[in-house]
């Protein structure tokens, strides 16, 4: 697994500007969010979810994400049908602060246009790269 920072980027992941990840498994994805991601939310407080059998589009909004001073969408780095949705995340959203690549993922979506839309996202290198500008910035 690769960092910058101190913030772990694994590899065989896709990344989205908007600091989501997506983690092909067969024929469905795993979206949650990155390590950066909940870094610069910092104590996450409140998920909300997608539901099961929605059908969300790359980039735009299927939930929300709010910590003691932030509040925000969580934008979907895939297109496709939600098949599931880490229900643990209702009572226990700080699993996206301390395990966002494993037990706080956030949903597993069928996708619609895979093949497509993964050349919309980053590999490792181009996410890390990506932070390093961010970081410059704040």
């Amino acid at each position: 697994m690769a960092s910058v920072e101190d913030f772990k980027v694994p590899e065989g992941l896709y990344y989205s500007k908007g600091n989501m990840y997506v983690k092909v498994e067969d024929d469905i994805v795993v979206v949650g969010l990155t390590d950066y991601g909940q870094h610069l939310a910092k104590k996450i407080v409140f998920v909300e979810l997608p539901l099961v059998g929605d059908e969300v589009s790359q980039d735009e909004p299927i939930g929300t994400i709010e910590s003691g001073k932030w509040s925000g969408p969580i934008e979907s780095p895939i297109s496709g049908e939600v098949i599931e949705v880490n229900d643990r995340l209702e009572d226990e959203p700080s699993l996206l602060n301390e395990d966002p690549y494993g037990e706080g993922w956030i949903a597993k979506i069928r996708p619609s246009n895979l093949e497509e839309e993964l050349k919309n996202l980053m590999n490792k290198d181009q996410y890390i790269e990506f932070i390093r500008e961010d970081l410059k910035k704040r």
